[in-house]
């Protein structure tokens, strides 16, 4: 096979994009060895399944985790249909049901070592035709949600990012 059949037969099977990620993990991998490689790997990352979001923060505690979907004040919704629920998953429906707020209460609650985290920045993609908000929760801990090291992401006053929520909006994208 000549060198301008392999790259004819490379380029039929492949889109620019994977080819430069392809090149990219394989020099990552001779550098720094196939962990680090496996590591990068997007199917790997922890919070791929968001929509808009291909990092490796994972969501904050939600009912339906990993799809962690909150309202405008920041309390749960059902990820697909949107109705108010609970901290359990139940339709929220009573003021005797528990339903808290998932960044400033159920994070600190479950994650003391967050202090007293806020929602910081965060940004706008298209996703199913809607405008979707993705939050970074945001906190003093040093340590992501998922294990890793924070980064500071959108967050403000020195604090980083812990973990990750989203809002859908009725805005057409």
């Amino acid at each position: 096979m000549t060198l301008e059949s392999a790259s004819v037969a490379l380029a039929s099977r492949t889109t620019r994009r994977s080819l430069i990620g392809r090149l990219g993990t394989g020099f990552v991998a001779l550098v720094g060895g196939p962990l680090v490689a496996v590591a990068l790997s997007p199917q790997r990352a922890a919070a791929y399944h968001v929509c808009g979001h291909t990092y490796t923060t994972n969501s904050c505690p939600h009912p339906f985790a990993p799809h962690t979907r909150v309202d405008r004040f920041g309390y749960p919704v059902h990820p697909r249909h949107g109705y108010p629920v609970d901290d359990r998953g139940d339709i929220y429906t009573s003021r005797a049901q528990t339903r808290r707020r998932v960044c400033q209460e159920v994070v600190p609650k479950k994650y003391p070592s967050t202090g007293n985290p806020r929602y910081g920045g965060g940004w706008s993609r298209c996703c199913k035709g809607r405008i979707r908000r993705i939050y970074d929760c945001c906190s003093y801990s040093d340590t992501r949600i998922n294990g890793d090291a924070s980064v500071t992401g959108y967050c403000h006053k020195g604090r980083k990012v812990f973990c990750i929520a989203y809002r859908d909006t009725e805005v057409r994208c």
